[in-house]
């Protein structure tokens, strides 16, 4: 209705101009082509306006701070809002494609381009790039009718929860279905009432682009394969409590709890006291 009313005011505004002219008047009202440029200025300043200001509140930051945002800190910031109305769009279309496709799958590029970099992701020869879907919630123990046949101790049914994180779980299924390749990072993508979608990074050691990198051909050691079994990635440090530093980490001096344990309870004797 709005449009419809500036386009009745433009054409009577036009009409009464062309009348005014007719009678021999000198100064008359301006032409519509100036009123109309003027309403488009003004309509494209307002737009912009309100841009920058949704972009503002949606990210909540300062305009300067706004326009000199390079492409990967603009990708991150709009990944970390992930309940504005345009992430959660795509999200909701992006999961029903998910569960059309199988749990394991090899994606062309990386859906979080920023997130992928930052992880070590190269958009090079020898890098791949696979999807895998876990299934959420806890790890009900599968026993016939729940009668679980020793102490009370261990009747625990419901109530169980996997040792470590969801994450590392993809990883697991991904470096056993890809096992010629090496498991270097992961990241979350996506997720629904039942699945997690996690985008696994994999590269290959065997490659003369990985071998003659210097930056990544460290991968290619013997030593690194299939280190998401061992908890060696990011994914799996965390599930082992190793994401700590200073005086929340004197558990974990050693390399692990279990060799800070040692240390703190071993006692050590010379050969020759």
């Amino acid at each position: 209705m709005i449009w419809r009313n500036n386009w009745w005011w433009l054409a009577a505004s036009s009409g009464a101009d062309e009348h005014a002219r007719s009678n021999g008047a000198d100064e008359v009202g301006p032409t519509l082509d100036a009123v109309w440029r003027q309403l488009s200025y003004g309509f494209y300043l307002s737009q912009k306006n309100i841009l920058i200001t949704f972009r503002q509140s949606l990210f909540n930051i300062e305009s300067d701070e706004l326009l000199n945002m390079g492409c990967y800190k603009y990708m991150e910031e709009l990944w970390r809002h992930k309940q504005s109305d345009a992430l959660r769009f795509l999200l909701r279309v992006r999961a029903w494609e998910y569960r059309q496709r199988p749990k394991i799958t090899r994606v062309n590029r990386p859906t979080r381009t920023d997130k992928a970099h930052r992880l070590g992701y190269k958009a090079k020869q020898g890098y791949v790039v696979v999807r895998c879907g876990v299934r959420r919630g806890g790890r009900k123990r599968p026993n016939h009718r729940g009668m679980v046949f020793g102490k009370p101790k261990n009747q625990g049914i419901n109530q169980i929860k996997f040792q470590r994180n969801l994450q590392s779980v993809a990883e697991e299924k991904v470096g056993r279905k890809f096992g010629n390749l090496r498991v270097l990072n992961s990241y979350w993508v996506n997720q629904d009432a039942t699945m997690k979608y996690y985008e696994v990074i994999l590269v290959d050691p065997s490659h003369t682009k990985i071998r003659n990198d210097p930056r990544i051909n460290w991968i290619v050691n013997p030593v690194h394969k299939h280190r998401e079994c061992r908890g060696l990635t990011s994914a799996g440090r965390k599930a082992r409590g190793l994401r700590k530093s200073g005086h929340r980490a004197n558990n974990i001096k050693g390399g692990s709890t279990r060799a800070a344990w040692l240390n703190r309870n071993m006692q050590r004797l010379k050969r020759y006291r």
